[in-house]
């Protein structure tokens, strides 16, 4: 049995990201983006990369897209030309397309047309996110793109009895503390004047290069 095939209209950080993933994963991958950079840059990494109009219905028919499995619209900005991507993938006999879409307006519209399934990956993020900081099971590592991550580390020892203000975290470290983590309880959103303690585990987000770099001062001592 041969193995899916995905086709890949728009390559933002999602569509990237989810093209990535599934050609490391050993699947069948083409991406067509209208930006000749976005397609050199990923076209090593894919099976085939196309710059091309995703709502131009000749084109696509001559890329044998009606021969893909699975069909993601991952355009961003353009909501006109998610639309329109998605409603030619439908008529051209895509059995499955999953849309991106950047409101609850542009779900709607997306699932009248045929989407059949449709997601916002940043309030799908945001939702598990709380969800493991309610419940306790907090990740390790969350990245977010390719420049910011939520992490999970322990204070440093100069942090203790301080409070985050007084270390001043987002200017000095350039964080974010989303929620602490002290003998088993979640605190989400800290105030200025929250103390810390030893033993209280910390979830930030920030930059990776930020993150790196405390990391490896934490490591260091």
């Amino acid at each position: 049995m041969r193995s899916k095939q995905f086709v890949i209209c728009g390559i933002g950080r999602f569509g990237r990201s989810l093209a990535v993933e599934l050609a490391e994963g050993g699947y069948e991958v083409m991406v067509v983006d209208q930006s000749e950079e976005r397609i050199q840059e990923i076209s090593s990494i894919v099976t085939h990369a196309v710059q091309a109009d995703t709502t131009d219905v000749d084109i696509m028919k001559s890329l044998g897209i009606r021969n893909f499995d699975v069909a993601i619209v991952s355009i961003g900005k353009d909501i006109q030309s998610s639309i329109m991507t998605t409603l030619l993938l439908k008529e051209l006999g895509i059995p499955y397309v999953i849309a991106k879409a950047k409101s609850e307006l542009h779900e709607r519209v997306l699932r009248k047309i045929g989407a059949d399934r449709v997601i916002q990956p940043e309030l799908e993020m945001g939702r598990r996110i709380a969800t493991n900081l309610i419940s306790g099971n907090i990740l390790e590592h969350i990245q977010l793109s390719s420049e910011y991550s939520i992490i999970e580390i322990p204070i440093l020892n100069e942090w203790k009895n301080k409070s985050i203000v007084q270390i001043d975290l987002r200017n000095k470290y350039g964080i974010n503390v989303i929620a602490i983590q002290r003998q088993g309880k979640i605190e989400i959103s800290p105030r200025p004047d929250f103390v810390f303690m030893e033993g209280d585990v910390l979830i930030v987000v920030g930059s990776n290069i930020r993150l790196k770099t405390l990391e490896g001062k934490r490591y260091s001592r």
